[in-house]
């Protein structure tokens, strides 16, 4: 099962401090932002911002937070402007890493995240060389499985169905985010993370010092301002799972 999953898991059962979750929230409200000024401010008619804002929520963002960052785009375009960049690299034993950003400094950017990658025994490649190995999921997981729930998935063309001891994991295509997560409303079904994800074809099994590794530069990274998310495809091993959650 893919690493991007696992790590979900950890970072939402561990928790995050104040001032992470604030820098989170930020980053959230920025998704929402710019998504709202590429294809206006009614997210039923805008799948990229239904799905942001539906991260934000899934993250605890306040929905008074949302209500304000529309509404002070409503009718304006002005402001800062926000590309969104993909850069792409190695960790630690040949993982291979796949990192989103919003920015509104391409330079800055790059600076900060070919820095990251060198300090944590990593290095970027070139355009190309990672993301042919991830293929964009819709990612719908919960902690428990029962017959209502598979069935939901496979009645609607459900991907993949993975599962452990600590969640299961629903994949379907992208463009059925919105549809999917409507029908699970509809049924009182609530996942604990929902989002449309970069899912590796195959993953690399790491040990618990390999994992310490690549986790702290995927943290890293994590924790630069202009970085949405990152993508890896290790996977550890479930019993490795539940010992970093009591860490």
């Amino acid at each position: 099962m893919s690493g991007h999953s696992k790590w979900s898991t950890i970072k939402r059962k561990k928790g995050v401090n104040d001032a992470k979750r604030g820098k989170l929230f930020a980053k959230l409200i920025r998704a929402i932002e710019v998504a709202a000024k590429k294809g206006g401010i009614d997210p039923d008619n805008n799948a990229s911002l239904y799905q942001a804002i539906s991260k934000a929520k899934a993250n605890s963002v306040p929905n008074d937070n949302i209500e304000r960052a529309l509404k002070r785009l409503s009718g304006d375009n002005s402001g800062e402007d926000y590309q969104e960049i993909f850069y792409e690299g190695y960790g630690p034993h040949g993982v291979a890493i796949l990192v989103e950003c919003l920015t509104d400094n391409r330079n800055r950017t790059s600076s900060d995240i070919k820095s990251t990658f060198n300090k944590f025994n990593g290095s970027t490649g070139t355009p190309g060389s990672v993301n042919y190995l991830f293929n964009r999921k819709a990612i719908f997981q919960f902690e428990d499985s029962n017959d209502e729930l598979i069935n939901l998935a496979i009645e609607n063309n459900c991907l993949d169905i993975l599962e452990n001891n600590n969640y299961v994991n629903l994949e379907f295509n992208p463009s059925d985010f919105k549809k999917i997560d409507q029908i699970f409303k509809e049924n009182n079904i609530k996942p604990i993370n929902s989002e449309i994800a970069y899912i590796p074809d195959n993953s690399i099994m790491l040990d618990s010092k390999m994992f310490d590794k690549v986790s702290k530069l995927i943290e890293a990274l994590e924790d630069l301002d202009d970085v949405q998310n990152v993508y890896s495809n290790f996977d550890i091993d479930d019993k490795l799972l539940d010992s970093a959650l009591t860490i």
